[in-house]
């Protein structure tokens, strides 16, 4: 499993999940600590980033709600049935889905390797049509009134 945190300038920060690790609150707690490294990445954003959780019981419980208040964290709220507003799953997951299916790599290190390189594949231009696309989505949210959509079923 992949836990990855982009802009629209690129990866700012990726690990891989060990194998048999369940991403409970207390994991998800220990990635934001080593989250920091935004630091070195992104210096210019260190003070204005704000993540954007979906609504996983690890990023929405109460003790990840104290955690982040906590250390001064911000994120983006996620409307409760809109899962389409995740950038991971309609553009950085289908992308590296589409290079991983149908082939056998035998070995976690040599899927870590494959992704990493995709990831690194990744052009800016990647990143900033996932954000115009974003903002299309959070469009389509906010023209449901915050119900459910999916797809382009939504009038703007």
């Amino acid at each position: 499993m992949l836990i990855c945190f982009f802009d629209s300038q690129g990866i700012v920060h990726k690990e891989f999940v060990p194998p048999g690790q369940t991403v409970h609150k207390q994991y998800y707690c220990e990635v934001l600590e080593r989250l920091k490294n935004v630091n070195h990445v992104r210096p210019e954003i260190v003070d204005t980033w704000m993540p954007h959780h979906d609504n996983a019981l690890c990023h929405s419980a109460i003790s990840m709600k104290e955690f982040l208040a906590k250390k001064g964290i911000s994120v983006v709220l996620q409307p409760p049935y809109s899962p389409d507003l995740s950038s991971c799953d309609f553009f950085l997951f289908p992308k590296l889905e589409f290079h991983l299916r149908g082939r056998h790599f035998g070995t976690v290190d040599k899927i870590q390797k494959v992704v990493t390189d995709q990831l690194r594949a990744l052009l800016h231009e990647d990143f900033q049509h996932c954000y115009r696309e974003w903002e299309q989505h959070l469009q389509r949210c906010v023209a449901s009134q915050g119900n459910y959509f999916e797809g382009d079923n939504v009038d703007l």
